[in-house]
């Protein structure tokens, strides 16, 4: 019996090591480091510069991390010294190429635009997009308008909570690339529309024409380190850090021009 037992032993014995060595050979994947090329350094926005030109940058009005943790810092260094400086270069060549840009402001730049030349459109646009976008944000912000921002939005709305759900419907339902925007229209009321790509409501032959007040970008480049496909948790996140001091500004400006 003894033996037997001696026998089964090491039969099993045998059989379990090459096993666990097969399991040990397949488990182990070995993951290449990133090479000095792909490791991504976080500077400081006012460290970055557009090339000489009509159009700088605006300066980004806090630091990368400011926003965290509605918005990551890696996704606003890339966002801003990258995505916006391209399209701050881009139209800078684009303006210097046409005299009769020389001077213009962006604004007139979009009201003018001829819609079929679409290296101005889509590098106007983002240039235009991208600076509204940074300074409708700030930290330590979010919440609710107050004063005559406030009243407004009751008024064209109905209530704010009824204004945040038309607001986040639209941005989430905004089919690809593109903007959500509460744009002042020609009578002064205020409405909630979205626009492709980099369009505007500055933009002629636009769905819902008017000046933009607040933007929200919804490029997948602008949420999707931090929420991957669940757009609306990056929605969710945006009210939390709106500069409604600044958009109530904006409001004042726009009605004070109608």
């Amino acid at each position: 019996m003894k033996k037997i037992f001696l026998l089964f032993f090491c039969i099993s014995f045998i059989v379990i090591i090459p096993s666990c060595k097969r399991k040990k050979l397949t488990e182990v994947v070995e993951v290449p480091l990133p090479s000095a090329e792909e490791k991504v350094t976080i500077g400081h926005p006012d460290d970055v510069r557009a090339d000489e030109g009509q159009f700088s940058l605006l300066p980004l009005p806090y630091e990368y991390n400011a926003l965290s943790p509605s918005i990551d810092i890696l996704t606003m260094n890339v966002h801003y010294s990258k995505h916006y400086l391209t399209y701050t270069n881009n139209l800078n060549k684009l303006v210097a190429a046409d005299p009769n840009m020389v001077d213009l402001t962006i604004e007139d730049i979009l009201k003018k635009l001829d819609i079929n030349n679409a290296d101005l459109r889509n590098n106007a646009g983002g240039y235009y997009n991208h600076g509204f976008f940074f300074e409708s944000m700030a930290p330590k912000a979010g919440g609710q308008p107050k004063d005559t921002l406030a009243t407004i939005i009751n008024r064209d709305f109905g209530s704010f909570e009824v204004f945040k759900n038309q607001f986040t419907d639209t941005a989430e339902k905004q089919f690809g690339s593109g903007w959500a925007w509460l744009v002042v229209d020609k009578s002064g009321k205020l409405v909630v529309t979205s626009t492709p790509n980099q369009d505007n409501p500055l933009m002629p032959k636009q769905t819902i024409s008017g000046t933009p007040i607040l933007c929200l970008d919804v490029w997948e480049h602008a949420y999707y380190l931090d929420y991957q496909y669940k757009r609306k948790k990056y929605i969710e996140a945006f009210f939390k850090v709106i500069n409604w001091k600044k958009v109530s500004e904006r409001y004042e400006e726009a009605t004070a021009k109608t």
